[in-house]
């Protein structure tokens, strides 16, 4: 039987969501946690793969089990994980759902703080320099008319193709004075939100015009966009399925 999990994480203590050889990972953490309780080994697959420090408030992952979910199974992976990973639901699927390859959609925010949080350290990325809103708006607004986004995606990736359909991209600017970036598409490139971000700051500080932006698109090289931003102000805030992939989410409620 095949089931999605969801779930939410603070990144900074990871090497990103897959497993890696040099350090410790979401996936490694969750697939541990569910090998214990479910007295079997399980290996677990996400919607993507966010890099290391990344954080998550939504992320779906699908498992294979050939035995019945325990109703305290909720309760039991929470309590044996990190503080700083929650799992909110376990539900089953049909044979042919799959986290990533299913999903619809991934949503991201950039959280970009004008002045030094000690309470949000680790969670926003702290930029002081002044900043043209309006005219990085405009060059978001470019991504929109574009589906090759090589320029924005890390070198060594093993990717068969760089096109990428990008539904939305922009900048919005809270009452405090904090900026977020929005962007949603199908599917993400390695690197690719913290490239577009970091090229956009440049466009902010008018050291790119938002023509140059453009030619940065268009040049599908990566040398030629800006240097990516820190992973502590990215997260991974939503992952859109088809509605009938959750068709039997109340069948069976566990214990949390």
């Amino acid at each position: 039987m095949r089931y999605f999990l969801q779930l939410a994480y603070r990144g900074t203590n990871y090497h990103g969501w897959q497993r890696q050889l040099n350090g410790l990972s979401v996936q490694e953490v969750l697939e541990t946690a569910l090998t214990t309780v479910l007295r079997q080994p399980i290996a677990i697959v996400g919607s993507g793969r966010t890099d290391a420090g990344v954080h998550a408030g939504e992320q779906f992952a699908h498992f294979e089990v050939d035995t019945i979910l325990p109703a305290h199974l909720l309760r039991s992976i929470n309590s044996l994980i990190p503080s700083d990973i929650a799992v909110y639901d376990c539900f089953p699927v049909r044979s042919d759902d799959h986290a990533r390859f299913t999903a619809t959609f991934r949503y991201y925010q950039y959280q970009i703080s004008r002045w030094k949080d000690p309470f949000r350290d680790g969670l926003v990325y702290v930029f002081t320099m002044p900043l043209a809103i309006d005219r990085m708006n405009e060059a978001a607004k470019l991504l929109l008319h574009y589906t090759d986004y090589e320029s924005f995606s890390k070198v060594k990736t093993d990717v068969r193709t760089f096109i990428c359909q990008i539904e939305w991209a922009y900048w919005e600017q809270k009452n405090n004075g904090d900026l977020v970036f929005h962007i949603r598409a199908d599917r993400f490139l390695r690197g690719m939100v913290r490239a577009i971000v970091g090229t956009l700051l440049a466009v902010g500080q008018d050291r790119l015009s938002v023509a140059e932006f453009e030619q940065i698109i268009l040049a599908r090289n990566r040398k030629r966009a800006g240097h990516a931003v820190p992973a502590e102000g990215l997260s991974l805030v939503e992952v859109g399925y088809p509605t009938d992939v959750f068709s039997q989410r109340k069948n069976r409620p566990l214990e949390r």
